[in-house]
């Protein structure tokens, strides 16, 4: 009971526990699930960069990211993510999601550039805490969180990918994942770094941190930065099966053993969020890092010209 509690406060924290007074609390003080997210059999929700497909029989949710060109985590993105999760942890119905991508090609290029490149240090602040919460409540979720990578995943894509309780990836020589942030003039902070060692171990983390690497998928597979690959057309159905499999397991059991796993991991960052992000506005707006990013801007301009 104490840990289901605990998962509950981490997933109810910040800006989801506003999201949770204003779109999810009733008149009478009960929990309420948007109409979008719950029916008996099974009902669909699309908005602009998030859609549910939530099948209450079986209790499971398929989540895709639908934000062309490469559902790159802008403001506007994770603030619906957020909602989207807060709304599903709040429905009794739903065990266990299924993260994935309606875009061909690309499971998420990872956080957008434009949210760092010439903003106000207020602005910037206001992404990264988004960005936070993000992590918080997939990497705390009480339900089973499986990615289904069907398509390149770098940077925060990778984030949120290792955040998942369980990976399973596209086998195409042409994607790839990892933590690149250092090709970018940036690095990756501390909690981005510790989710990367708790999935693939220290050395191998130091390595993709320092030289900002991209696995291919057999390269992945190897280090244990994706569980599994299957064909491309097979991933969804795939991530479907081995659900079945972890919802077998009783939730208290399963919830109970997450928690002595990830807590540590995420009581760190619980115990820091201001600090982190000050951390982040002082680093981002610096003269140097903003030249970085320009730079690299103007790289992207070049190669689609």
């Amino acid at each position: 009971m104490a840990t289901s509690s605990l998962l509950r406060s981490i997933s109810n924290c910040g800006f989801s526990g506003l999201v949770s007074r204003l779109a999810l609390s009733s008149p009478h003080g009960r929990v309420c699930v948007s109409p979008c997210l719950h029916s008996q059999q099974r009902s669909n929700c699309t908005s602009s960069k998030i859609k549910v497909d939530l099948n209450s029989s079986t209790g499971v949710a398929v989540m895709q990211m639908q934000s062309p060109p490469v559902n790159s985590m802008s403001l506007e993105f994770l603030t619906e993510f957020n909602i989207t999760l807060e709304k599903l942890e709040m429905d009794k119905s739903c065990r266990g999601l299924i993260l994935t991508s309606s875009l061909p090609k690309i499971f998420s290029a990872g956080l957008d550039i434009m949210e760092m490149y010439g903003k106000s240090p207020e602005r910037c602040g206001e992404f990264w805490k988004a960005v936070q919460e993000m992590w918080l409540k997939l990497y705390g979720s009480n339900m089973v969180t499986i990615a289904a990578i069907n398509g390149s995943s770098p940077a925060g894509g990778c984030l949120i990918a290792i955040s998942c309780d369980y990976r399973i990836m596209a086998e195409n020589l042409r994607y790839s994942i990892g933590l690149n942030e250092t090709q970018l003039g940036i690095t990756a902070p501390f909690w981005f770094k510790d989710t990367m060692v708790n999935t693939v171990g220290h050395r191998n983390t130091e390595i993709a941190l320092e030289l900002g690497l991209l696995y291919t998928t057999p390269e992945a597979l190897k280090i244990g930065l994706v569980d599994q690959l299957v064909p491309e057309d097979q991933v969804l159905t795939k991530a479907t099966k081995t659900m079945a499999k972890w919802l077998a397991i009783p939730d208290h059991a399963r919830q109970i053993s997450k928690s002595m796993m990830r807590k540590p991991t995420l009581d760190k960052l619980l115990s820091a969020r201001d600090g982190d992000v000050k951390n982040f506005v002082n680093f981002i707006t610096k003269d140097s890092i903003q030249k970085s990013l320009q730079m690299y801007l103007e790289m992207l301009k070049k190669r689609k010209t």
